[in-house]
């Protein structure tokens, strides 16, 4: 190696320890003035781990000043940008209790909402921390109901509500999935009595229709007609509400078969 390049990585490699050096250094200090500025240096340079943990470290040390309500923010807000969602949650979650009216409280609870946001799950699995979100979407709505999140929290509320509404749809139409027929019938109407306003309530009591006349028809002689004459009930139900829908001739189709049923088994 030239003394060049020796030189280049002399001059690098003392730019990489004085860097972790100083670090370091401010993470071992009892300077507290000195951490406080070092962590919004961090901060404002976007390294959010080493804020995080320099604001951490002084907590205790400004607990009851005027910076108490600040440094607890800024902690929460560097783990809730350096992607520790959970932490960030309790953090915030933590504030908002302790700090009722700080300046940051507004911004601190929509962020502690959005950590439980992204922390939800596809439809498939479990809904309780969906319900978790909704909850506190809507208290902090009605404490803010002017909020500049308010677009946001409206935005989340719905691909929340429609998780709910997919999961209630899915579970029960599986039932018809598997041809237990009297089980779909049970489990449809239900999903429709639990969420009236379900947005897949269409499709539900197409099923519904649909479970009904499969049913019927699978059903031995005695029992066919009051099977018939319960999906002639649904067909009703269904075509009062969607006259118009995709559904419509086929229901048609199964509605004029149960009629002709109901006559021949009279």
């Amino acid at each position: 190696m030239n003394k060049a390049k020796l030189l280049i990585v002399i001059i690098l490699g003392g730019i990489i320890t004085s860097c972790a050096s100083k670090y370091e250094l401010l993470y071992r200090s009892a300077d507290v003035e000195l951490k406080y500025n070092g962590a919004f240096e961090y901060f404002n340079q976007k390294k959010y781990k080493k804020a995080a943990d320099l604001f951490e470290q002084i907590l205790m040390a400004t607990k009851g000043t005027s910076k108490d309500d600040t440094v607890q923010f800024y902690f929460g807000l560097s783990n809730y940008k350096w992607g520790d969602l959970q932490t960030a949650e309790a953090n915030f979650d933590q504030f908002t209790r302790v700090f009722p009216r700080s300046p940051f409280t507004e911004e601190a609870r929509f962020l502690r909402i959005d950590c439980l946001y992204q922390s939800t799950y596809r439809y498939e699995l479990d809904q309780l921390p969906t319900y978790s979100a909704l909850a506190a979407i809507n208290e902090f709505l009605y404490d803010y109901p002017n909020t500049e999140y308010l677009v946001k929290c409206k935005d989340m509320l719905v691909d929340l509500q429609e998780r709910l509404d997919r999961k209630s749809y899915e579970a029960a139409k599986i039932y018809h999935t598997i041809e237990d027929y009297k089980a779909a019938t049970f489990a449809l109407k239900n999903a429709i009595k639990e969420n009236p306003d379900n947005r897949y309530r269409e499709d539900i009591m197409y099923y519904l229709v649909v479970s009904h006349y499969r049913y019927a028809h699978q059903s031995i002689k005695e029992r066919q007609r009051e099977r018939y004459l319960a999906l002639i009930d649904e067909y009703y139900n269904f075509i009062s509400e969607f006259p118009e829908s995709k559904y419509r001739k086929e229901l048609d189709g199964m509605f004029n078969k149960a009629q002709a049923e109901t006559k021949i088994n009279q």
